[in-house]
């Protein structure tokens, strides 16, 4: 903890000046970490107060604790089509041990591209992944660049989730023989956990979690250890989910929105059997990464939830209570144009990626 402290002081003094953003708990000091980003999608820290920052065209940068940016050999090879490319990173809890890093990124099929998730080694100097491999890949992907889902999370119990949009194909996100529009949940080793719940359905993906998702893009587990997940609604609709084992959640049959058209999705807002939003925009925010804060630094937000927005450039802050959620304010100035990914830093710092600004910002109290 003291070197993650000693390291987010460091990478302060190596920043530009703080500028001062308003929230309702009083001012914050935001400071660009590093700039000069492209399409920056994920952001994680290394124990040793390093950085891994995945851009979307493929690039893996590692920022050293002095300031230092080497771009990380050994990805694999993405299709970086529309909306897909290299995109989330996860370092698990148990890296300073293992030193294994988890990607996921858009890969090229036979017809087209499906998400992908896989794992490496960093290098003792930090330069490289080593023996990088895939472990999960969607079973048949589609074509067209869109909705690739792909957020990671490292559960409780150390199993991978991983999250992955319907492709575009609506009714897949409905097809348990396919993984489109699915949460997954596997081993670190990429093998089933044998209490997934379709494991002994005929003809269903045995990785398969949840289902019934559009493009959920934003993954975040709360103090209790319960996966939460956001995603992209059509023209309003987009919701957060409190996932459950097995549950359905309801893509496309039922939405809060509407097609782009204006047309009806579905058969309305309820059906029986599918999970309702625990909250939902309209008109829809586009939301990207999302985090769950401790309250670290700011105790009065303690479980709070943040959003990034793609559509808006603002941070969205949902106030929890119990499995209920408020809009409690948007936090918004030009650092947070087109906001990709957020996370709360070892120290307790929010740090969120802005793909408008191409950087990587710091928030604490003050300024």
């Amino acid at each position: 903890m003291l070197r993650s402290l000693l390291a987010a002081a460091l990478l302060a003094l190596l920043a530009g000046p703080a500028l001062a953003l308003d929230t309702s708990a009083g001012r914050a000091a935001v400071t660009a970490e590093i700039t000069g980003l492209e399409e920056p999608w994920g952001i994680a820290f290394l124990p040793d107060g390093g950085i891994l920052v995945t851009e979307r065209d493929g690039r893996l940068l590692h920022i050293r604790p002095d300031g230092t940016r080497l771009d990380v050999s050994g990805v694999p090879e993405v299709e970086a089509e529309g909306q897909g490319g290299l995109l989330d990173v996860m370092v698990p809890r148990d890296f300073a041990e293992t030193r294994e890093v988890f990607l996921s990124f858009s890969i090229r099929q036979d017809d087209g591209a499906g998400t992908a998730l896989a794992a490496g080694s960093l290098s003792a100097d930090g330069t490289a992944l080593e023996g990088t491999r895939v472990i999960f890949e969607m079973s048949e992907g589609s074509s067209g660049g869109r909705h690739f889902g792909s957020r990671i999370v490292e559960a409780a119990d150390g199993h991978l989730f991983l999250t992955t949009g319907d492709r575009g194909n609506r009714p897949s996100a409905q097809d348990l023989s396919r993984h489109n529009g699915s949460v997954i949940r596997i081993a670190r080793d990429g093998s089933v956990p044998a209490d997934n719940p379709f494991t002994g359905t005929p003809g269903a993906e045995p990785e398969i979690w949840s289902y019934g998702h559009r493009n959920p893009q934003g993954a975040a587990l709360d103090a209790d250890g319960t996966l939460w997940v956001n995603e992209h609604g059509a023209r309003g609709g987009d919701e957060v989910n409190r996932i459950a084992k097995g549950a359905n959640y309801g893509w496309p049959i039922i939405s809060y929105g509407t097609h782009y058209s204006g047309a009806k999705i579905g058969i309305g807002t309820a059906q029986d059997g599918m999970e309702q939003p625990v909250h939902y925009w309209d008109p829809s925010i586009a939301p990207s990464g999302m985090m769950i804060y401790s309250g670290a630094l700011w105790p009065e937000w303690a479980g709070d939830i943040f959003v990034g927005s793609l559509k808006f450039g603002l941070i969205s802050r949902l106030d929890r209570d119990g499995d209920r959620l408020t809009e409690a304010e948007r936090i918004e100035d030009d650092e947070t144009a087109r906001v990709r990914d957020i996370v709360e830093a070892p120290d307790g710092a929010i740090w969120f990626l802005s793909v408008g600004q191409g950087a990587a910002y710091r928030m604490v109290p003050g300024g």
